[in-house]
Parts: structure tokens; C-alpha cells; sequence
């Protein structure tokens, strides 16, 4: 089955104000889509919105493969250290090699350390480590760059690549420049309303 995601005509609207309008944006298997616009321009409502954890206010969503959000929200427990944290996911999404996104993204020698003491570029390496274990073919990233160093900042543009070029699709909600593969600008500007 390859991965598909479809918004078409999509609105919305947060409180009384109408974030954006109209927007339509159709991504398969090896896409990647930079989604860019200033800050509460509505990037972060639109990711929520195509991973269905928010409603559009006009239009629809269509989706087909299991999709990943990495967004603000760390879904850890802050007591546990990161070894419990990460392994109690690997567990639910049944991860087979979970290795391998503890050495792509360094985070070896911090499975001892409680989350509440990560740093926040630590706290998104985990976070892109549990995306990885999930093996999901679609990929939500709001703002994935944050608190990353250049070398982390580099290995997650190459990940993005390497899903991709593997039938992935990555969507990046970004104000940031990052490196994708041949991607589909989406500037929301475009659809204020």
C-alpha cells in the first residue's frame, strides 16, 4: 500500500479568527512538502489538522498509510528516564529495531537521564527517535529543526531524504530553511484569510 495524503479546500479557524482558506495539497509515495509561513500564520493548526487531531473548518482530509507527528508536544513521561520512556513506545508501536534511531541520533549515553532534564534539542532527538521506531509511511514535522545543533539539523534532513527516497512522505511546517527532497512549497500566506 502506498502512502497518500489529500487536503483539499481546507479552512481554518481558531476562536473567532479565520486562520487560512482554500488550501488544497495532494502528496504520495517519495513526496515532500515545506510548508512555510511567520509564526501564527496557522502552520502548527494545519499539521494538527492533517493528522486529524483537529477539526478544518471547511473541507477534508483524506489519508492512506499510518502518519507520525512530531510537533512541541513531547509525549514522554518527564519522570521516567529516556531509556523507560522510549522503550514503553517501542512496546505500543512495535518497533523491531530500536537501536538503530538510538545511534543515528546519538542518544546512547542519555537513556539513564529523566526526560524533564533533557535539553530541548535532546527532547527532539527523542522525539525523531520514537518517530523513526514507528515506521510510519507519513510523516507530520512541525518545526523540527528547534533546538537542534548544525550536526543533529543535518542527520534529520538526511532521515527525511532517506524516507522519501524509501515511499515516505514528509510534510515540514517550518519558518526555517531545511533541506528536502524536491519539495512542494506551500506558503500560507497564500491562503490567509
Amino acid at each position: 500500500m502506498q502512502a497518500r495524503l489529500v487536503a483539499k479546500d481546507i479552512a481554518c479557524r481558531r476562536g473567532e479568527r479565520l486562520l487560512f482558506r482554500g488550501l488544497t495539497l495532494e502528496c504520495g509515495a517519495g513526496d515532500a512538502c515545506h510548508i512555510t509561513g511567520a509564526n501564527g500564520i496557522g502552520k502548527s493548526s494545519l499539521m494538527r489538522i492533517l493528522a486529524g487531531l483537529l477539526r478544518p473548518y471547511a473541507g477534508k482530509v483524506d489519508r492512506k498509510g499510518a502518519m507520525g507527528l512530531v510537533d512541541e508536544r513531547l509525549a514522554f513521561d518527564a519522570n521516567l528516564p529516556l531509556g523507560k520512556a522510549l522503550a514503553f513506545w517501542q512496546r505500543i508501536d512495535g518497533c523491531r529495531e530500536p537501536g538503530r534511531a538510538l545511534e543515528l541520533l546519538q542518544l546512547g549515553p542519555l537513556m539513564d537521564v529523566p526526560v524533564r532534564y533533557l535539553s530541548t534539542g535532546q527532547k527532539k532527538r527523542a522525539a525523531l527517535a520514537r518517530l523513526l521506531n514507528r515506521g510510519c509511511p507519513i510523516w507530520l514535522l512541525d518545526e523540527p529543526l528547534n533546538g537542534l545543533d548544525s550536526q543533529a539539523q543535518k542527520t534529520f534532513e538526511t532521515l527525511i531524504e532517506q524516507h522519501c527516497a524509501g515511499g515516505g512522505i514528509a510534510i515540514v511546517a517550518s519558518h526555517q530553511h531545511i533541506a528536502l527532497p524536491s519539495p512542494t512549497r506551500v506558503e500560507l500566506a497564500e491562503f490567509a484569510a
